[in-house]
């Protein structure tokens, strides 16, 4: 029986662990919705046009050296 709480708090503990990682950096980008015709599509009680909005993850670029041309 030891055992078993043993692992079973060992494996809780783990979870834990991981979800205190730090979040990655995102941004929301958002997009206008068109119909078929290609006109943008206007919401009838706020007229203004409607969007569709997703978060992104936003990697970090890395610095790098040029490639050497063969000869």
């Amino acid at each position: 029986m030891k055992h078993l709480l043993i692992a079973l708090s060992l494996s809780l503990a783990s979870h834990a662990v991981m979800a205190e990682e730090p979040k990655k950096e995102t941004k929301l980008v958002c997009v206008d919705v068109k119909d078929k015709a290609g006109k943008a599509v206007t919401d009838p009680k706020t007229n203004k046009v409607k969007q569709n909005c997703k978060q992104v993850k936003q990697h970090k670029k890395l610095e790098g050296t040029d490639v050497p041309s063969k000869k």
